[in-house]
């Protein structure tokens, strides 16, 4: 009984920016999801086009357009299909520094809760949006970390790819205090996190059978990750030493990171197994893990080697979906009190 209750709960959800990336896989998830229903899709460069003629793994499962207009007061119509209106949802899925200019050019119903996929709000001093009238702080959006304070906010910053496959590399031992020496990365993504619009780097020609670094020791995404990390043990931001590499495939990423540490190999896999036993994505192996375990999935997993002193973590997440709209999907879930699982059971494509 409890269950049909759930399950009867209905969000209507809009999406700004549904032509790249994460809005294709956001609404891969959405036009599946038990409780939603897509109000509108806004895409100012494919306004008319049918959602399906621009993202065509998507043919036959919806028949919307994208709209070049925000339909603000049709995220509280009544829902067709039946089942009470829980609520409203906007997802922002535009680039870095257009969120905050949408919600300054637009005043926005404080009954509608934000999903902000840029890096416009994750770090605290950007979190208080300003000028546009909207109150509340957004909250950064790693279930792993900050469970109860997604399940009562109202703005939600989604955070960045390598920094959500990073941090779950190395939530467990911060919350332990554990972290007492310099903290090594290597990370390596696919041509996806670089966005849709072409450049040289994300070019087939270029990018096939070849692999660069970038940024490094500089990358954006160390600031999130320190914020992150000092939540939990006092860390100063440079004891992190992250190399970004672009890999020569599609989506995932592979995070190698390894510090100094005086825990047994079972030491540190008790302390991961128990810090993730309450988190349905993410999971810690003591086998071995490849990036085929979580591509097209919302899963991350994480695997422990003890070399001499140092333990080797080794964390993989498709950066596409827990890395960004799979993420988003389940902070909405938890926003709602949805089951957080809610759309995401999704199998990896291994073969």
């Amino acid at each position: 009984m409890i269950e049909q209750t759930v399950n009867s709960k209905k969000i209507k959800a809009g999406i700004i920016g549904g032509a790249g990336y994460t809005g294709g896989e956001m609404l891969r998830i959405l036009v599946n999801h038990p409780n939603v229903e897509i109000a509108f899709v806004n895409s100012t460069s494919n306004a008319g086009n049918l959602i399906s003629d621009v993202h065509t793994d998507l043919i036959g499962d919806t028949d919307l357009r994208f709209t070049d207009s925000v339909n603000f007061d049709g995220l509280f119509e009544a829902s067709p299909s039946g089942g009470g209106l829980e609520g409203a949802v906007l997802f922002l899925c535009v680039g870095h520094g257009n969120a905050k200019k949408f919600l300054a050019a637009n005043s926005i119903n404080e009954n509608i809760k934000i999903i902000d996929l840029s890096q416009d709000f994750r770090l605290k001093a950007n979190s208080l949006p300003s000028g546009e009238g909207r109150g509340g702080a957004f909250i950064y959006g790693l279930p792993e970390l900050n469970h109860d304070a997604i399940e009562s906010a109202k703005n939600i910053a989604n955070p960045g790819c390598f920094a959500t496959c990073i941090q779950l590399g190395l939530l467990p031992l911060a919350a332990k205090g554990l972290i007492k020496s310099e903290v090594h990365i290597n990370a390596t993504t696919g041509s996806t996190g670089a966005g849709q619009s072409l450049s040289k780097t994300s070019h087939f020609s270029w990018r096939n059978n070849n692999l660069s670094i970038y940024k490094a020791f500089e990358h954006q995404h160390l600031n999130e990750i320190g914020e992150s990390l000092l939540q939990l043990q006092p860390l100063p931001i440079d004891a992190l030493s992250f190399i970004p590499q672009r890999g020569a495939f599609t989506r995932g990423i592979l995070a190698a990171t390894y510090l100094e540490s005086d825990l047994t190999l079972e030491e540190a896999q008790s302390i991961y197994e128990d810090y993730y036993s309450t988190h349905p994505f993410t999971h810690v192996s003591r086998n071995n893990i490849d990036l085929k375990q979580v591509v097209n999935t919302n899963k991350a997993l994480v695997h422990l080697e003890k070399h001499g002193n140092n333990l080797f973590i080794i964390s993989i997440i498709d950066n596409l979906l827990k890395g960004a709209s799979g993420q988003a999907v389940q902070n909405m879930n938890l926003m709602f009190g949805l089951e957080e699982t809610a759309g995401l059971k999704l199998k990896a494509a291994y073969f």
